[in-house]
């Protein structure tokens, strides 16, 4: 039985990991869940305490409390310390508090992460922190300390290069859990953490969150063997260090809530749902995406669509463009601002590749007055960018029809692959890559729709980068499998001058690449999971799905 005070012992749980639930708050206090309702229930009253909803993919819709500034000086009354104090050592203050709200959907899975520790280890002291490569460190009830980190979605390769080798070169822990958001960036991350200094352990951020300590869902960088989280812990050096940051210079208490009803930024990532997130990531990763496009890649109704679009636009996360007679959407810098606090990206460098906004706002609207590169580039191939998200979105359609499900797709910047072929750095740039699943068995596939190779030596070009990279062991160990290779190409004609390129390449290298080829019209005819496929490497005219 549990003695003290349950109202302190929440409010200083909340000082060191704001935004904590009820359910949350019991299993790391140790307190019954009865109890920690009431004491919750009585800091409301009081006003120490201010609740805030939330739901997000992969955390039901929920109720999360930070201090207010009467509960910051609860809290330093009954520690015999001064607030001014509290707003230095711990994440209370305002800034903090900013901080925590656009970070909302990625702390919900840690804190539910370190509740199946707790499980495991109780008691566990946990520390947040602001600019180290680790989002939170536990320490165990042995000493021992275990830092966790989650990557996001939006990470591309260079910065998660950069974060990876800040952890290596940092403070040392006896593990390090970290969450990814597939199993391409889990396998990815695996791969650079083979010659980490300390144990590693991975897992998918789904399976973190949603699992207890006996699921086998953790993996070792270099092993395929699933294991538990208790397992996991077995296998735990013995570094105890507790890493320390410096206190920021400028903070200030909690500010009173606004009762305004137009959200500030840093207010959004909590008030938007699920289906909102859902809608920005996918506009996120294909700018200028068509009104039908988006329906068909959400499974949503169009009125659905309707109402999801209007409190995004109202809240200032997107830009409406009407491009070829057609309106499209991409991330206002608002709304990249939100995805890039979410998975701890530089605002600024987002900005730069992805911002759909004007330059000079009194010009017309056309690729070159469109201030993010990458998003400039899409604008100005805008054929080829709706003719790839055209494919995506029949492809989805037809998944649901035929009892699949598309688990994964992966725009350009995410489906890049780099690899070493022959002592140098090679790559494979995709227009997408997606994983179907039948049956519980995944078929990874890489797209490329083709508009320019026309002539044979053009098309031995575009085929020279899968050549090299089906020649390495890397798309096993990127996939777990073989992935298919689709190309598309404009015309007929084309895509059967690339089958007889393909086979000469395959008789003058000795190399097997897994490639479906058809145009336009077939796909447009039969659907993508339909009889529009041909190949040198399988007799039938449709997918090797089976």
């Amino acid at each position: 039985m549990r003695t003290g005070d349950p109202v302190v012992s929440i409010l200083s749980w909340l000082s060191q990991l704001p935004l904590l639930d009820r359910l949350e708050l019991a299993a790391l206090s140790g307190w019954s869940r009865s109890a920690v309702y009431r004491a919750v229930e009585s800091l409301e009253r009081e006003r120490l305490v201010e609740p805030l909803a939330h739901a997000s993919d992969l955390i039901a819709p929920t109720r999360r409390f930070t201090l207010t500034a009467a509960g910051l000086r609860r809290l330093a009354e009954s520690e015999g310390i001064s607030a001014e104090r509290l707003l230095h050592e711990r994440p209370v203050s305002e800034q903090a508090r900013r901080r925590f709200l656009g970070r909302i959907d990625a702390l919900a899975v840690l804190y539910r992460l370190c509740c199946t520790l707790a499980d495991i280890a109780f008691p566990i002291q946990i520390r947040c922190y602001r600019a180290m490569p680790v989002d939170l460190c536990l320490r165990l009830a042995d000493g021992r300390t275990i830092a966790l980190v989650r990557l996001g979605r939006i990470n591309e390769r260079r910065s998660l290069a950069r974060r990876l080798g800040r952890l290596r070169d940092g403070a040392a822990f006896a593990a390090v859990l970290l969450v990814a958001p597939d199993e391409t960036r889990l396998r990815e991350t695996a791969r650079r953490l083979r010659s980490f200094p300390q144990p590693c352990f991975l897992a998918l951020e789904r399976d973190a969150a949603k699992t207890g300590p006996e699921s086998l869902i953790w993996r070792a960088p270099s092993a395929e063997v699933a294991l538990s989280l208790r397992e996991a812990l077995d296998l735990a050096g013995p570094h105890r260090l507790w890493p320390t940051e410096r206190p920021p210079a400028h903070v200030s208490a909690p500010a009173v809530k606004s009762s305004g009803c137009e959200p500030t930024d840093w207010m959004l990532a909590a008030r938007l749902g699920p289906s909102e997130k859902r809608c920005l990531d996918l506009i996120g990763d294909w700018p200028w995406l068509r009104l039908d496009h988006l329906t068909a890649l959400l499974g949503v109704s169009r009125v659905r669509l309707r109402g999801l679009l209007r409190r995004a636009g109202e809240r200032g996360l997107i830009v409406r463009a009407e491009l070829a007679g057609r309106p499209r959407l991409a991330l206002s810098d608002r709304g990249l601002a939100v995805l890039a606090r979410r998975d701890r990206a530089s605002v600024g460098e987002l900005r730069k590749r992805w911002s759909a906004e004007s330059i000079a706002h009194d010009a017309a609207f056309d690729w070159r007055n469109i201030k993010g590169t990458r998003s400039r580039q899409l604008l100005r191939h805008l054929d080829h960018t709706e003719a790839v998200h055209g494919f995506l979105t029949a492809l989805a359609e037809q998944s649901r029809k035929n009892s699949l499900k598309l688990i994964q797709l992966d725009p350009p910047q995410r489906a890049s692959r780099y690899f070493r072929y022959q002592d140098r750095l090679r790559s494979i740039q995709p227009d997408a890559f997606g994983v179907l699943r039948r049956e519980g068995r995944d078929q990874p596939f890489f797209l490329e729709w083709e508009r320019r190779a026309i002539r044979p030596s053009t098309m031995a070009l575009r085929l020279a980068p899968y050549l090299r990279y089906y020649a390495s062991r890397r798309p096993v160990e990127d996939h777990g499998g073989i992935p298919i290779v689709l190309v598309v190409f404009e015309r007929g004609l084309a895509a059967d001058h690339f089958r007889r390129v393909v086979r000469e390449e395959r008789q003058r290298t000795g190399l097997l690449v897994p490639i479906c080829i058809s145009d336009r019209n077939t796909v447009a005819e039969h659907g993508p999971l339909g009889d529009a496929w041909r190949s040198t490497d399988h007799p039938g005219p449709g997918l090797p799905l089976d």
